[in-house]
């Protein structure tokens, strides 16, 4: 059988290696004929490899010649590479020895004769095997061929499914009428262009021709329309060959003419002064010049009004070329979504069992043969056809093997799918997309580490277009996407993708030869000199067997469990990959420096503390993983790694000390913290050299640095792809001395003005520079900046000694403002934000000596969010005003403000809160509030009356109204109220009456923490007028507790930052109040470092979830 992605990889492989031999490499003395030869001999192979690719189907001794080929071609890259590693070697040891310039270490004084010998001897076999590969192709008759990077019309060959032909001929339609009416309608609207177009996007599989198929045989679209034309394109076409289509379908006559002229007037002839559909199916070009060609043509054959295309297309490419020709409006792509499962069901029933009765056997596996679908009524349409042909018997063992016979048996869903990957434009991005099958399906892939694995394994185009290698695979992931073979989702703000598991099916079936996989049902599998990649979820006797066997071979290998011995280890001597990420117990050996090969280590699962200071040996190596909370220390030859571009690992210890000269990793483009140190080599300066910083950086200890001149040598004004800083300085009580020079070092910290985020913590200056107010203004940018300053987030935290914050001077981008306890501001000025119209959320929390803030909100009319808590001297008639320009106004946390001692028993606090703003907002506009956090004060015996008039709101948590004793009954006229959360109401014994609770029907939460009188009220066992269990025990999700014990809620409450995750666990642990005094708490703190009893209490809470909002929390 022919392996699909063969030709893919040796093409990468021998360019990879043509790439290295032409670098230093080539300057080898003794034996630069021979490297000069090879190269030679691996250009012409590479010329003649699309002809063996075309040709192993038919020839089984092309095959074997293939074979040998890729194995040659991977001997040749690991010599090539393994030189590539002693040109590093020696130009690090170099420079270690503070020479100023570097020689030539081919030279016979600077290169160890052993090795000379070794690898002259390696080049020689290698030249020769070539050789040998060479006069074997010229007797195979191989030949060069031109490689065309568009695909030029051909007769398809057998089975492939580029020859794939539609009709129009109308089939039953399951689940579209509503997608059919839409794309009705938009056909018919008047239009003033001579043709219009309209996309339909969509992955494989989801029925876009059997849509398209509908509407062209709609009695409307007939009615409309003079003349319709159905094109089945399925491969790229040069633009008269498609002209030649749309005649056939015309005349229905084949069109013997080759003379583009004559084919377009017969056109013009058929379509002259009549409005026409053409459909345009299965299209696969983008090519911007075939379209503009295309529909310029078309318009000038026909000057009336109102003719429409619709494409079908798998390409988001595609769909934009087509629209971007006629100017069509972007709304005007069809993005065909996935079938509801109960339409999936209907189509695979009828295609199994037709008309007839529902076996029992078939509605056993109606829930899998429903997942199995994924929303793909092709692939429905498959399973039911499979079915019909098996035994009922058969039917469950068929989906449980998730009909993996499919993609050898001419399944037309696999061969959707895999005309998706014939149909990608280069060898590289079908590596990189089969190389995604060493991941289990329904995975979520990180994008980032698909790239890093992509470039270790060298997968990634060299000098495309001047780009890095990081933006390549950035390229290359947006292809993949485009072509509907990765789906991309979001997720904590990162972006994560995914296969459907017939696009992995598809990727595994191509990299079967070349990838194993070892658990304890697949078992060992058989040995094959082809395989290059080993996943290993178990080991056994077997699978130690075939690791031995293989070890050598390998250049990834993924261990999700146990672990290797050191021995094993060093048998992976051409590895370019080592993922042990679910290997905890995994210690590094010292002979790891061995692996020269090695570009990428992931080791963030392992509870190491250290690692091995061979490691620094690896000077190929590109991306290393490692763990943030068990990692100690790392290795202080770190600087020598000169390969690294991505270093993971983002330690919260301020103590932690970084190794000495990371300014000589001028490769790396992804650190995620720097610590200042006192010593040369570990001072902020280390930055400067590192002009490939991208990404967001957090830099701590900025109290070690000098002055001004010193913070300037971190260069963070020249990186221009750092878009997040964070500058963190230490606390005031753990700084030395008073003579504090924060406003120095700030002001030499000036960033790139692409900055899109900005923290500032524990600064202790009086003001902020003025570089950060004219930030987004500044015309002073290095020569190297394309574009304008774009700060969309900006944070002030405990920046206790500000004693004013200047107007925010354009900053027309910003979305997002925190300012977080700055107990030295006492006034906000009310124009601070006139420049901030895009602003969306504003928090301004925990100034505790905060008096005004009066804003104009008429200022910021994109808000979505608002938070204005616990600043206990600000007074209500110093806060916002104008809320009833806030239309987009969807959460709003508030209170308490000051409480000036007039009426305790009402809620004068918030007497001059801008509710008539607010209440005429809400109820004004379509995006209402949906969000009230209102905090009182613990004598409060009323709630604020004019809540009640906001009526949207889905979600209300009130705290801290400990003088109320009953709720009112207008709590019934929040009609659209699902979740109620109620704290500290400690005197609070009857709820509102039970018509006012019952007329609540979307309340699905209700709680109620430290509200003693409730909780003894709300039970099923209460009883006497004084129980509340008949008004709550409808609502499905009912807590009422002493205390809270969900910490998500517990932040909603209190919107507070913990000291630590030690502080939470413990107060949580032992229950003791989060509101106890902070000497207290930090005693138990100290103490409980020393409490391996208390320690381990904590260990056994099911913390996995809070640990993401707590490592944010902390200090």
């Amino acid at each position: 059988m022919a392996d699909p992605v063969i030709g893919a990889t040796i093409q990468v492989t021998l360019e990879r290696a043509l790439s290295l031999a032409s670098d230093r490499i080539g300057l080898l003395v003794g034996f630069k004929k021979d490297v000069a030869s090879m190269t030679h001999s691996l250009g012409f192979i590479k010329d003649v490899l699309a002809d063996a690719e075309e040709r192993q189907n038919q020839s089984s001794g092309v095959q074997r010649w293939l074979n040998s080929l890729e194995e040659v071609a991977y001997d040749a890259d690991n010599v090539l590479d393994e030189l590539h590693y002693e040109s590093l070697r020696h130009q690090v040891e170099s420079r270690n020895r503070h020479k100023l310039k570097v020689c030539c270490f081919f030279s016979c004084s600077n290169i160890n004769l052993a090795f000379r010998w070794r690898m002259a001897s390696k080049v020689r076999d290698i030249k020769l095997k070539l050789n040998e590969i060479n006069q074997k192709a010229n007797g195979l008759g191989l030949v060069s061929r031109a490689v065309m990077t568009t695909a030029l019309p051909a007769v398809p060959a057998v089975g492939d499914m580029r020859g794939r032909q539609t009709d129009s001929v109308v089939v039953p339609m399951v689940g579209r009428a509503d997608d059919e009416s839409e794309i009705v309608k938009m056909l018919l609207s008047l239009s003033e262009k001579v043709v219009s177009v309209l996309p339909v996007i969509g992955m494989g599989g989801l029925g876009k021709t059997t849509l398209a198929k509908s509407i062209y045989n709609n009695k409307q679209i007939d009615a409309h329309f003079n003349k319709k034309i159905w094109v089945c394109v399925s491969r790229k076409v040069q633009i008269k060959e498609l002209f030649k289509l749309i005649l056939v379908q015309l005349t229905e006559e084949k069109v013997e003419v080759d003379d583009r002229n004559v084919i377009v007037g017969k056109i013009g002839n058929h379509l002259g002064g009549k409005r026409y559909f053409l459909v345009l199916d299965d299209v696969w070009d983008d090519n911007q010049v075939l379209w503009d060609d295309f529909f310029t043509t078309l318009k000038g054959l026909n000057p009336t009004n109102g003719s429409w295309c619709l494409v079908t297309t798998r390409l988001g490419p595609v769909a934009h070329s087509v629209s971007r020709v006629l100017m069509m409006e972007t709304e005007l792509v069809y993005a065909l979504g996935r079938l509801p499962g109960d339409h999936c069901w209907s189509i695979l029933k009828e295609k199994a069992v037709g008309g007839g009765e529902l076996p029992d056997e078939l509605q056993a596996i109606r829930e899998r043969a429903i997942k199995r679908c994924d929303g793909l009524p092709l692939a429905a349409s498959v399973i039911g056809g499979l079915l019909r042909l098996k035994r009922k018997e058969e039917w469950q063992s068929i989906l449980e093997n998730r009909l993996l016979s499919l993609s050898a048996g001419g399944d037309p869903v696999m061969q959707i799918l895999k005309l998706s990957f014939d149909n990608l434009p280069s060898p590289y991005i079908k590596k990189c997309f089969a190389y995604c099958s060493i991941f289990p399906k329904d995975a979520e892939m990180k994008g980032d580490k698909l790239i890093e694995l992509w470039m270790a394994e060298g997968f990634l185009q060299a000098d495309l277009e001047n780009k890095t290698k990081e933006e390549i695979g950035e390229y290359y992931l947006e292809i993949l996407l485009q072509s509907s073979l990765l789906e991309e989702m979001r997720k904590y703000g990162r972006r994560y993708y995914k296969m459907h598991d017939m696009v992995h099916d598809v990727s595994k079936s191509i990299m079967s030869k070349s990838t194993k996989f070892i658990n304890s049902e697949t078992g060992s599998g058989d040995n094959s000199n082809q395989v290059r990649c080993l996943v290993i979820d178990s080991f056994g006797e077997d699978a130690i067997n075939l690791f031995e066997s293989l070890s050598n071979l390998l250049h990834t290998l993924f261990l999700s469990q146990g672990s290797l011995s050191d021995d094993m280890l060093m048998k992976l001597k051409n590895l370019h990959v080592l993922n042990l990420s679910g290997a905890k117990n995994q210690n590094l050996p010292i002979s790891i420096g061995k692996l020269i090969h090695l570009r990428y280590i992931n080791f963030e699962d392992s509870r190491s503390e250290t690692l091995p200071e061979s490691v620094c040996k690896l000077y190929i190596l590109q991306t290393l993983w490692l763990n943030r909370f068990a990692l100690k220390v790392l290795p202080k030859g770190m600087c020598d790694l000169i390969s690294l571009r991505h270093l993971h690992l983002n330690n919260s210890d301020k103590e932690f000390q970084m190794p000495l000269n990371m300014g000589r990793l001028t490769c790396l483009q992804m650190l995620e913290f720097f610590n200042v140190g006192r010593e040369k080599g570990g001072r902020i300066g280390e930055l400067g050299s590192l002009k490939n910083l991208k990404g967001r950086l957090i830099i701590r200890k900025l109290e070690l640095v000098k002055d001004k001149e010193g913070a300037e040598e971190a260069k963070l004004s020249e990186k221009a792809n750092l878009f997040g800083l964070k500058l963190k300085w230490a606390r005031d009580r753990d700084r030395e001395g008073d003579d504090y020079n924060d406003e120095d070092v700030l002001d030499g910290l000036l960033p790139h003005p692409n900055l899109e985020e900005l923290v500032i913590w524990y600064f202790l200056g009086d003001q902020f520079p003025r570089w950060l107010m004219d930030l987004p203004t500044t015309t002073t940018l290095p020569e190297f900046a394309t574009t304008l300053p774009k700060l969309t987030s900006l944070e002030f935290n405990r920046c206790h000694r500000c004693r004013e914050l200047l107007p925010l001077q354009n900053f027309m981008s910003l979305k997002e403002l925190v300012i977080e306890e700055c107990d030295g501001l006492t006034n906000l000025p009310g124009d601070l934000l006139h420049s901030c119209a895009s602003l969306q959320k504003l928090q301004v929390s925990w100034c505790r000596n905060l008096v005004s803030f009066l804003l104009d909100l008429q200022q910021t009319p994109s808000l979505l969010e608002l938070g204005l808590y616990c600043c206990p001297k600000l007074k209500t008639s110093m806060t916002p005003k104008g809320f009833g320009f806030l239309t987009s106004l969807r959460k709003l946390v508030i209170g308490p403000f000051s409480d000036d001692g007039d009426d305790h028993e009402n809620s004068s606090i918030y007497n001059e809160f801008d509710w008539s703003g607010l209440i005429s907002s809400s109820s004004s506009s379509s995006s209402a509030l949906r969000e009230l956090h209102l905090r009182g004060l613990p004598h409060m015996e009323s709630l604020p009356h004019q809540i009640q008039y906001l009526t949207t709101l889905t979600s209300l948590a009130l705290g801290e109204f400990g003088g109320i004793k009953a709720l009112p009954d207008w709590f019934g006229n929040f009609a659209a109220l699902e979740g109620l959360y109620l704290y500290d109401f400690k005197e609070l014994g009857r709820l509102p009456s039970e018509d006012a609770m019952r007329s609540l029907t979307k309340l699905k939460h209700l709680r109620f923490y430290h509200s003693p009188l409730l909780k003894e009220r709300c039970t099923p066992e209460s009883s006497g007028p004084d129980s509340q269990w008949s008004k709550v025990s409808h609502i499905q999700d009912l807590d009422i507790s002493c205390f809270i014990t969900n910490f998500h809620l517990w932040i909603k409450f209190n919107h507070v930052r913990l000291p630590s995750i030690t502080t939470f666990l413990i107060c949580f642990t032992i229950n003791l109040p989060f509101s106890s005094p902070p000497s207290l708490i930090n005693l138990l703190v100290r103490k409980s470092k020393k409490s391996p009893w208390l320690f381990s209490q904590i260990s056994l809470l099911p913390f996995y979830r809070p640990i993401y909002y707590l490592s944010k929390l902390r200090h």
